[in-house]
């Protein structure tokens, strides 16, 4: 909410009445009429509410909608300077034919700053070809050449550069789920490959990229201290000097969509320090665009790592319950990618324990069904381990004895065929659904109390851990033993 507020006080006063005189246009009324009011400062959200009708669900869509609506002229207006210098570079062959050879080089010099001001490498090789071919018979033939040659290797090298940005986020959404050593010497090796190729160009693009995952990868692989080291930057100075690239380069699209990147990662680099008060700062800014960062930024970041910090983040704030509302209208319009397993399992896990913290467990059991039935995990046994695992603790809430017994025996073949050793958690929190459940009645609180002790003193080698994030407090140990007893 108040990023929106923001954005909108920030507007100029032409930008501001243009999307305004737009919403009207098209019949927004009520976009139109929040727009002015968010533009003053003295109005409340629940006065916004009852002047236009609509309930808190229908408030959030309604701001959701209308964040968009100024994304989308922001992003057209900051566009169109780009859109004419492609036209003018897709123009350059006529250009060739048509006008005499100086002013085809005065107009293709002029056509050269401006693209290097928005660093558009690829048709930067276009304007050097043609530079080069018009001075075949100059001395300035060789400089040309040699402009070329340069940026077709950069473009080349850029290429690479968010080949291997990709490829390092998509090896780490399987760590993720597997906490596999082979996949952290991946890690690793990707990581390296990158800072290699990137030392290279002396340029912003290569530094930005490698900063998406220099950072993520202190904060989330490297064992030691993600502080500075002898050859690494402290990371608020990366941050200070990606923030200096982006003001620079305001109308660089790509820039524009990255700034969300960069806040997640800036919230979670003050999460892991537990620096709450800046994890504050940044939370809603993220979290109101949660939907985009979980659709369009597995290339650059694993988003799904935001959705354990809210659930982190909840839990260290008593609001956990708040989290199956709220879902509602953050992901309204999200479609998950099936077939990007790892985050589309974190996404349906993330849902399956929001309705269990609203005590809708039978909507967590059909979360976590839908997920079994429409995915094989034969290749990620640990993420299914503690996908069965979560579902097990649904089945116990509803005193689903029959579905329970079933689902517990499938979980202990598969720890044996795993090996304690690998799920010694999972082994512990078995016990205690076990021991809930269970028609004996002697002691039980105790021995819960008792397992929940040894099951805090492991640590689990996988990120992917659901059953953390169920809070093993008194409640919970009353709705193993005695649902029916527990208040809502």
């Amino acid at each position: 909410m108040a990023k929106l507020k923001h954005i909108i006080q920030q507007l100029s006063d032409n930008d501001f009445n243009a999307i305004y005189e737009s919403l009207l246009e098209s019949n927004a009324e009520k976009s139109a009429y929040l727009l002015r009011s968010m533009r003053g400062n003295s109005v409340a959200d629940i006065t916004i509410m009852e002047e236009l009708s609509v309930n808190t669900n229908a408030y959030y869509t309604l701001r959701s909608r209308l964040n968009q609506k100024i994304e989308e002229y922001l992003l057209e207006q900051m566009e169109s300077p780009r859109t004419d210098l492609l036209k003018k570079v897709a123009n350059i062959p006529e250009m060739i034919f048509s006008r005499k050879k100086t002013i085809s080089i005065a107009t293709l010099k002029k056509l050269e700053k401006e693209l290097l001001d928005y660093d558009l490498s690829n048709e930067l090789t276009i304007v050097y070809k043609t530079l080069k071919r018009l001075h075949l018979n100059s001395p300035d033939h060789y400089q040309y050449s040699q402009l070329y040659n340069k940026h077709v290797s950069y473009m080349l090298a850029i290429d690479k550069i968010e080949d291997i940005v990709a490829d390092y986020f998509k090896k780490f959404s399987e760590f993720a789920l597997t906490g596999n050593e082979n996949d952290r010497l991946s890690l690793e090796l990707l990581n390296n490959e990158l800072n290699n190729l990137c030392s290279l160009y002396d340029s912003h693009r290569p530094y930005v990229y490698k900063s998406c995952v220099n950072i993520f990868h202190r904060l989330f692989v490297k064992e030691d201290d993600p502080f500075s080291t002898d050859d690494e930057a402290p990371i608020e100075d990366i941050f200070d000097r990606i923030d200096g690239i982006f003001q620079e380069y305001q109308q660089d699209p790509l820039y524009y969509h990255l700034n969300l990147v960069f806040s997640f990662l800036k919230l979670e680099y003050y999460n892991h320090f537990k620096v709450y008060r800046n994890v504050e700062k940044y939370f809603d800014e993220v979290n109101e665009q949660s939907s985009a960062l979980m659709s369009y930024c597995n290339l650059f970041t694993f988003p799904s790592q935001y959705l354990k910090t809210k659930v982190e983040r909840h839990l260290r704030t008593g609001t956990e319950k708040e989290l199956y509302e709220e879902n509602k209208h953050l992901f309204l319009d999200y479609s998950p990618d099936v077939e990007d397993i790892p985050n589309y399992i974190s996404y349906v896990t993330y849902r399956a324990i929001c309705c269990y913290y609203a005590d809708k467990f039978d909507e967590a059991a059909r979360w976590i069904n839908n997920l079994l039935n429409e995915l094989s995990l034969k290749k990620y046994p640990e993420a299914l381990l503690e996908i069965k695992t979560v579902l097990a603790l649904q089945y116990c809430c509803m005193r689903d004895f029959d579905l329970f017994n079933q689902l517990v025996n499938s979980i202990q073949r598969q720890i044996r065929l795993l090996g304690k050793g690998q799920c010694e958690d999972i082994v512990y929190f078995v016990k205690m659904l076990k021991t809930g459940i269970s028609e004996a009645k002697k002691d039980k609180e105790m021995k819960i109390n008792s397992l929940v002790d040894k099951y805090n003193k492991i640590k689990a080698g996988r990120l992917n851990c659901p059953t953390q994030y169920i809070r093993k407090d008194e409640k919970f140990i009353t709705r193993l033993c005695e649902p029916e007893n527990v208040s809502l």
